[in-house]
C-alpha cells in the first residue's frame, strides 16, 4: 500500500533504496505509528533519510504522495476506522464565509493585543474550544490555533494557514536550504552571470597560449606561460527569509541559492525569519543559541560587498514598524531600524521577492520594505526580475 510512496519519494530526488523501504514497512508492521500521523511522519523521515539535506525533498514527496487525504469526510473516516481524538479535534476547525470573517475586527494595536494576551492568560482555567474570546482552538478569538481572526496570536498550531498572526508562541524548526539542487533548467545562472567583475587572482594554473607564443618566438625555444585563472571577483552577501509563509518558496529559493553559490566565488549568507532585526544565523538547526548579531555583519562586510535580499516581505506591518513586533521574540528596534542600516551599508543592494507582482499593493508590509529601499530594488523572482536586479547591482 506504501509503494505509490516510494515511487514519490524516488521521482522527488530522495535516494531512498529499497532496504530503506523494507525497513520503514517493518516498522510499520511492528506498530510503531498505528494512529499517530507525526509518529507515521517521522518513522518514515528516519528510515528512508540518510542524509539531512534531503529532508525537503522528503517533505514534499511526502505531501504529493498523501494529498487529498484531509477531503475525506469525518464521517467515512470513522466508518472505516477507530480515530483517536486528537486526530478529530483539528477537523473541528471553523470555516467562516466572507460575511462572517468581515465581522471580526482586530482589537485595536499591537499594544493591545499583547495586554489582552496577558489578561486572558491570567483570566482563563481550562481549555476552549470554537469561542471568540479565551485561548483556544476553531474560533474567531485572537489568540489560539485553526481558527480566524485578522490580526491575532497563534498558539499551538503546526503551520501557518492565513499568514495574519502577529505574533506565533511556538518553538518552530527551520531547514537550511538545500545548495545542491540540480536546476532543471540553467536561465537562473545565465540571470546571475550579469553581475560580473573579471579578476586573475591566486596560483598561476592557466595555460597563456599567446604569452606561450609570444615568448617561444622570442627565445626560439618553447617557453610556456601560464596565468592565474579568470575569476568573478564580486562579492555577495545574501539574506534569506526561511519558514513560515517562505515555505511554498523553498523549491525556487533553493534553485536560486544553489545557482548562486556555483556562479559566485566570494559568496556568504545567512538566514533571518520574515524581517531584518538584531540577530542572524547560518544554520537553521541553531538559530536560537547560534546567532550572529547583525552590528558584526555589518562591520565584517565592506560596502563593496552586493547586498541581495530574498523575501516574500509578508509579515504584520507590525514586524516592520514596531519595537516588540517580532514574529517570534521581542525586538528592542523595529525592523526597518535594521533595513535602513543595511540599507546605507551595502549602498548596491536588492530585494528578491518570489510572491507574485499581483499581491504587491494588497500586502502592507511589502510595501513599507518597498519605501525602505526603494521602489526599484524590490524585483520579482522571475528570470526577468533577477536579470533587472543583477543590472541594477552591477
Amino acid at each position: 500500500m506504501f509503494l505509490p510512496f516510494f515511487d514519490q519519494l524516488r521521482r522527488g530526488g530522495v535516494p531512498v533504496s529499497l532496504r530503506e523501504y523494507l525497513t520503514f514497512l517493518e516498522g510499520m508492521s511492528a506498530g510503531l505509528a498505528t494512529y499517530d500521523i507525526e509518529a507515521f511522519y517521522f518513522l518514515a523521515r528516519t528510515c528512508m533519510v540518510k542524509d539531512e539535506r534531503n529532508i525537503d525533498k522528503f517533505d514534499r514527496a511526502f505531501a504529493a504522495a498523501f494529498e487529498g487525504l484531509e477531503r475525506i469526510s469525518a464521517d467515512q473516516v470513522l466508518e472505516a476506522v477507530d480515530i483517536p481524538q486528537d486526530w478529530l479535534e483539528k477537523m473541528a476547525e471553523k470555516h467562516l464565509s466572507a460575511e462572517e470573517k468581515a465581522e471580526i475586527e482586530a482589537l485595536g494595536g499591537f499594544d493591545k493585543l499583547m495586554e489582552t494576551l496577558k489578561q486572558r492568560l491570567k483570566e482563563q482555567k481550562g481549555r476552549h474550544q470554537g469561542g471568540n474570546k479565551w485561548v483556544g482552538t476553531a474560533g474567531t478569538s485572537p489568540f489560539g490555533a485553526y481558527g480566524y481572526n485578522p490580526e491575532g496570536v497563534r498558539i499551538g498550531q503546526d503551520e501557518s494557514r492565513h499568514q495574519r498572526a502577529v505574533k506565533v508562541w511556538d518553538k518552530r524548526e527551520f531547514r537550511n536550504l538545500d545548495d545542491t539542487v540540480e536546476i532543471g533548467t540553467r536561465n537562473i545562472k545565465v540571470a546571475l552571470k550579469r553581475l560580473r567583475q573579471w579578476a586573475r587572482d591566486g596560483a598561476a594554473e592557466e595555460l597563456d597560449l599567446n604569452g606561450t607564443i609570444r615568448a617561444t618566438a622570442e627565445h626560439g625555444y618553447l617557453d610556456v606561460k601560464t596565468r592565474p585563472e579568470r575569476r568573478n571577483a564580486v562579492k555577495v552577501l545574501l539574506f534569506l527569509d526561511v519558514g513560515g509563509s517562505m515555505d511554498p518558496h523553498i523549491k525556487l529559493v533553493e534553485e536560486l541559492f544553489s545557482a548562486a553559490k556555483s556562479e559566485f566565488k566570494h559568496l556568504e549568507h545567512y538566514y533571518f525569519h520574515n524581517c531584518l532585526y538584531e540577530g542572524v544565523w547560518r544554520d537553521n538547526r541553531r538559530r536560537w543559541d547560534a546567532q550572529t548579531p547583525t552590528w558584526e555583519v555589518l562591520r565584517t562586510y565592506g560596502s563593496d560587498y552586493k547586498c541581495i535580499f530574498v523575501g516574500d516581505a509578508s509579515m504584520s506591518p507590525y514586524e516592520v514598524a514596531s519595537p516588540g513586533g517580532a514574529n517570534e521574540h521581542w525586538n528592542e528596534e523595529a525592523g526597518h531600524v535594521w533595513l535602513e542600516r543595511a540599507r546605507d551599508q551595502w549602498p548596491d543592494h536588492l530585494w528578491l521577492n518570489p510572491l507574485p507582482v499581483r499581491y504587491w499593493p494588497y500586502t502592507q508590509s511589502v510595501q513599507m520594505i518597498r519605501e525602505v529601499f526603494g521602489a526599484d530594488r524590490m524585483v520579482p523572482m522571475t528570470l526577468e526580475g533577477i536579470e533587472r536586479g543583477m543590472k541594477l547591482l552591477s
